[in-house]
């Protein structure tokens, strides 16, 4: 999967069905492992994209604060 290209809101769509697949009590256990690391990831990738989100809107917010 190429975390790189996609959109915050897809990265939350995959989130979503690695929590619904993890549910599943069929999921051997070397899948669950695989499926939250890859859920690990996903999430740290959403926050670095919030941050820099946050960022941008106090900028701005400042940028208005000062005109």
């Amino acid at each position: 999967m190429n975390e790189a290209g996609e959109s915050f809101e897809e990265k939350l769509a995959r989130i979503d069905a690695i929590v619904k697949e993890l549910a599943n009590e069929q999921t051997t256990l070397d899948r669950g492992v695989a499926l939250f690391q890859e859920g690990r990831a996903l999430i740290t990738a959403c926050e670095a994209l919030l941050k820099g989100a946050q960022e941008q809107v106090d900028a701005s917010t400042r940028g208005e604060a000062k005109a």
